[in-house]
C-alpha cells in the first residue's frame, strides 16, 4: 500500500489500464461463450443466436469447448491480481474456478447419455416449442429463426442414437428404469395430425399482423417440418430406445455402475457444491441433518395431539382427505398468490433491494408435468418476459397442502430464485458471465435459506404447513444421503425410495421421480443443504460478531450484490464486509 501511494500517478493509470483490459477480456469470453452454447443466449432474451444449435453431445463440439476453455485460461494469467479492484477480482476467482472445471468436465463422456428423462435437450426443446417459453414468437424472422434451429434439432436427435450407441460399446448406459420413463416422453412427439403436436403451438399463437402470405407460408412449412422431419426423428430415437437400447441399459442406480463413474461423481461434488467436501463428509452431514429435523417434527406432532409414531403421522399427512381440499387447477394457482399477499409486508423489512423482473404463476404444461417438479424459469432483464414459477398439478384433487407449499413459494419464487436471479441479471455493474451465470451450490442454497425465513415472514403460522416446511428441509438432508449413498455406497433405487419415504411425507410417485431425478443428475442435489447451511451460519457469525450493527436487510443485500459466487469466494468477502461495518 505505501509503495502503490509512492508511485500513486503511474500505478493509477496502470491500475486502470490492468481493469479496462480485463473487462475487455471478460466480455470476449462471454461473446465467445454464448457462440458455444446458444440457447443460453436465447434463455436471457439475447436473440442474435435463435436460429443456431451447437450439437454439444459431438466429440468435434466438445473439443470447440476444450480448446476456448483452455485458451481464455491461459490469458486469464497475464492478469496482475493484486492491480484489479475488488469487482474484479471475485469475477478473475470466480472465472478461474469455471475454467478449469469445464476443462476436467470434458474428459469424462457424460455425452454417451445424451437424453434423460428429467432434463436433457428434447425437453427443453418442448418448452421452446409451445410459443410460451424463452424462444420468441413475434415476428416473421422469429418463426424463420426458430425453424433453422429445429432443422439442427434433427440432427441432434439423430446423433444422440450415436453417441447412445458410443455409451453401449464403452459401457456407459443409463438405467433400465430411467429409460423406461424416456421412452413415453419420446412417444407423446410422435403425431400423424401437425395440429396434435406440440411443436405446432406457435401456429395457433401467430400475430394477426403478420401478412396472408407470411401466415400461409409458415402454416404450411411448420405442418411439413412436424410430419415429415419432427415426427420421424423423435420415432427413431423411440424406437432405438425400445428395441436396442433398454435390452443394454444397466440395472445399476448409481454412477458408479459405469467406468470412471467413482471419479465422475467425486468431480460432480466439487462442481456442484462448489466445495472440497468429501462425499462422505456431506453423507455424514445428512445424517445428522436427518436426525435433528425429525427431532422437530417429533415435537409438531406432538402439539397438534396426535396419537402415533412419526411414521404414522406422515402417512396421516400425505393420506387424509382434509389436507386434499382442491377441485381445480386454480384453486391451487390462487392459494400460492394469497401466500405472497401475506409475506409482503415482512419482506420489506428483510429486504431493501427488490427486482424489476415481473413476476408470474402459471401450471406447468401437461406433457412435461407427469416427471416435473415445481420449477423457477427466469425472465429477461429488459422485462419482456417474467420470472415464472411452474407448478406441476396432474391432479387436483390430491394436491396436498401439507406437501410445503408456503416453503415451496418461498424456494422457488420469492425471495428464492426469482429475487436472486432476477437482481443478478439486472446489475449492470457484474460482467456478463457473473450477470447470467451461477452455480448449483450458492442458487440453490440461498433459495433453501429462504426457506428458513418462513417464520419472520408471517409464515408457518399453521403447524401442518410448518410440518410441511420442515418436511422440504428434511427433503434436502435426505438428498445429503441417497444422493451419495446411490452413487457411491451402491444403494438402490428402490431402497433410496424407502428411504425418502420413511423419513418424510411424500408419495411414491413423487419420491420415485425425485430419486430418478438424482439418478441422472449425479450430484445436483447437495448443493441446496451445502448452500443453504453456508449462508445460514454465515448469518449466525455475523449476528454474534455485530451485535446491534448487524442488520438483516444488508447481510441479504450483500449476499445477493455480487451474484452466485462459489461459497469460499461468498465466505470471504461476507468476511470483509462484517469487517468494515466493525
Amino acid at each position: 500500500m505505501t509503495l502503490m501511494s509512492c508511485n500513486a500517478p503511474a500505478d493509477k493509470s496502470a491500475v486502470t489500464d490492468n481493469n479496462s483490459q480485463f473487462n475487455n477480456y471478460l466480455d470476449n469470453y462471454y461473446e465467445g461463450r454464448l457462440k458455444l452454447f446458444p440457447l443460453e443466449a436465447t434463455f436471457i432474451g439475447d436473440t442474435r443466436y435463435n436460429d443456431r444449435l451447437n450439437i454439444d453431445i459431438s466429440e468435434g463440439e466438445r473439443e470447440r469447448q476444450r480448446v476456448f476453455f483452455q485458451s481464455t485460461l491461459d490469458s486469464l494469467g497475464r492478469f496482475d491480481y493484486e492491480k484489479l479492484n475488488d469487482n474484479d477480482r471475485l469475477s478473475y476467482d470466480v472465472l478461474k474456478r469455471d475454467l478449469s472445471l469445464a476443462i476436467e468436465g470434458l474428459q469424462f463422456h457424460d455425452n454417451y447419455m445424451p437424453i434423460n428423462q428429467f432434463s436433457s435437450l428434447p425437453l427443453v426443446f418442448g418448452q421452446l416449442a409451445s410459443g410460451q417459453s424463452a424462444q420468441p414468437f413475434l415476428t416473421v424472422k422469429d418463426y424463420d429463426n426458430w425453424l433453422k434451429r429445429v432443422n439442427i434439432f434433427i440432427d441432434w436427435l439423430d446423433s444422440s442414437i450415436v453417441y447412445f450407441r458410443k455409451g453401449m460399446a464403452a459401457n456407459i448406459v443409463l438405467p433400465k428404469s430411467i429409460v423406461v420413463k424416456v421412452i413415453p416422453q419420446m412417444d407423446a412427439m410422435i403425431v400423424s395430425d401437425p395440429a396434435k403436436s406440440l411443436f405446432y403451438g406457435p401456429i395457433t399463437l401467430m400475430p394477426a399482423s403478420f401478412s396472408d402470405s407470411d401466415k400461409v407460408r409458415l402454416k404450411e412449412t411448420f405442418a411439413k417440418t412436424i410430419v415429415e422431419k419432427i415426427s420421424p426423428a423423435y420415432k427413431r430415437v423411440n424406437d432405438f430406445l425400445k428395441n436396442e437400447y433398454l435390452p443394454k441399459a444397466r440395472t445399476t442406480s448409481g454412477i458408479n455402475g459405469i467406468p470412471d463413474g467413482e471419479a465422475y461423481y467425486k468431480y460432480q461434488v466439487r462442481l456442484l457444491t462448489t466445495t472440497d467436501k468429501t462425499p462422505d463428509e456431506i453423507y455424514n452431514t445428512g445424517l445428522e441433518e436427518v436426525k435433528r429435523i425429525r427431532e422437530e417434527m417429533e415435537k409438531t406432532k406432538v402439539s397438534v395431539g396426535f396419537n402415533g409414531d412419526l411414521k404414522a403421522f406422515l402417512e396421516y399427512l400425505k393420506t387424509d382427505k382434509r389436507f386434499m381440499p382442491y377441485k381445480k387447477p386454480r384453486e391451487i394457482l390462487d392459494a400460492f398468490h394469497r401466500i405472497y399477499a401475506t409475506m409482503q409486508p415482512n419482506l420489506k423489512k428483510m429486504f431493501s433491494d427488490t427486482p424489476k423482473t415481473r413476476f408470474e404463476i402459471r401450471q406447468t404444461e401437461a406433457f412435461r408435468a407427469a416427471s416435473a417438479s415445481a420449477e423457477y424459469n427466469q425472465g429477461t432483464p429488459d422485462g419482456s418476459r417474467p420470472g415464472i414459477f411452474y407448478v406441476p398439478i396432474l391432479d387436483p384433487g390430491t394436491f396436498n397442502i401439507t406437501s410445503g407449499m408456503e416453503s415451496l413459494f418461498l424456494h422457488e419464487a420469492i425471495p428464492g430464485h426469482h429475487y436472486q436471479i432476477s437482481l443478478q441479471q439486472e446489475n449492470t455493474q457484474l460482467p456478463k458471465f457473473r450477470r447470467f451465470g451461477g452455480n448449483n451450490a450458492y442458487v440453490e442454497g440461498w433459495a433453501l435459506y429462504c426457506e428458513s425465513l418462513g417464520k419472520e415472514l408471517g409464515l408457518y403460522t399453521d403447524p401442518y404447513q410448518y410440518m410441511g416446511a420442515l418436511g422440504d428441509e428434511m427433503h434436502r438432508a435426505v438428498r445429503l444421503v441417497v444422493d451419495v449413498a446411490i452413487h457411491t455406497k451402491n444403494m438402490t433405487r428402490e431402497e433410496a425410495i424407502k428411504y425418502m419415504m420413511d423419513n418424510q411425507s411424500i408419495s411414491e410417485q413423487g419420491a420415485t421421480a425425485e430419486i430418478e431425478r438424482y439418478m441422472v443428475w449425479p450430484g445436483q442435489a447437495l448443493g441446496y443443504k451445502m448452500g443453504a447451511l453456508k449462508i445460514g451460519n454465515l448469518r449466525k457469525k455475523y449476528e454474534k460478531q455485530l451485535g446491534e450493527k448487524f442488520n438483516l436487510a444488508e447481510f441479504h443485500k450483500q449476499i445477493l450484490k455480487d451474484g452466485a459466487l462459489p461459497l469460499q469466494v461468498l465466505e470471504n468477502k461476507m468476511d470483509k464486509w462484517a469487517d468494515s461495518v466493525k
